[in-house]
């Protein structure tokens, strides 16, 4: 008994790292990178995400409790390229440690013109931003993640490493699952409203034929949109798809006049697996739809 107590007692004047490890402070400018930290980092972080997926990462007004957040936070996990706009205007002290996701990440159409401020685009002057869509890139994107964790927290590099590598191993055995139920309908014809779904298409061997924003953000002209009817019946176009912030009477108009089937996929997620399983359950039901 007078063990026990002894023991007891010293437990309870213990600093508090020693009785509950404190956990990482992870900010990240996307839900997807959220959920890509929270799988190697598991019980050893605490993540937030700045943006919601049902809202535009490129302009986010952050509010004066989430800057303060993105200030105290170990480590901000960013998309990069120029992606967030807003956050090259962000002071961040030296204490935060700052990850680009798109470092040793592959990119696709790394030449995009620069357009009139007046047109109100969103520019990738760097190239396509939405690697993530590729869910090979989760294996560069996870890989960051860990070493970066693993430098501010060497004791748990081990724990990091196991976590990432069971995520991997669970995401291959999906991706062979979804490359499985879409190899039927490989080389299908589609049109995107806007171009966030590059890596996604060229993964999965879809042929985007055009992009009915002429730029990113940009709504096309009466004109483009006759041109872009023309070349979807001309190509043999079925599917359209379109992102939850598409315009619904535009898409509607595509859809009717071009003689496409319109079906809304998801940019970003809360559980980076769960985001293609969705996706790809929905386009293979458009497909399908869609017939030959």
């Amino acid at each position: 008994m007078l063990r026990t107590l002894v023991l007891a007692l010293a437990l309870a004047a213990a600093p508090g790292h020693v009785l509950a490890q404190q956990k990482l402070r992870v900010v990240t400018t996307s839900a997807d990178l959220k959920s890509l930290a929270e799988a190697v980092g598991g019980a050893r972080v605490e993540v937030e995400s700045l943006a919601a997926p049902e809202h535009d990462p490129h302009a986010i007004e952050l509010k004066p409790a989430q800057l303060a957040r993105v200030r105290s936070a170990a480590l901000l996990i960013r998309v990069g390229l120029d992606h967030e706009p807003w956050l090259a205007k962000l002071r961040l002290p030296e204490s935060v440690v700052v990850v680009d996701a798109s470092r040793g990440v592959r990119l696709i159409q790394t030449q995009t013109p620069r357009l009139r401020v007046e047109r109100r685009a969103h520019v990738h002057a760097f190239g396509n931003t939405h690697y993530w869509l590729d869910p090979a890139n989760a294996v560069p994107i996870t890989a960051a993640i860990r070493d970066a964790l693993a430098k501010l927290s060497p004791q748990d590099a081990k724990f990091f490493d196991t976590n990432r590598t069971a995520f991997i191993d669970a995401l291959t055995k999906k991706i062979e699952d979804w490359k499985k139920v879409l190899a039927p309908f490989r080389g299908a014809k589609i049109v995107v409203v806007h171009d966030s779904w590059s890596y996604f298409a060229e993964h999965f061997g879809l042929q985007i034929v055009a992009a009915a924003e002429p730029h990113p953000g940009v709504p096309p002209s009466p004109a483009e949109l006759a041109a872009l009817f023309q070349r979807m019946r001309e190509s043999g176009v079925k599917i359209l798809i379109a992102d939850p912030h598409s315009n619904p009477s535009l898409v509607r108009q595509i859809a009717t006049k071009g003689g496409a089937h319109a079906v809304t996929l998801s940019p970003s997620g809360h559980d980076y697996i769960r985001l293609f399983d969705d996706n790809v359950t929905r386009l293979v039901e458009a497909l399908k739809r869609a017939g030959p």
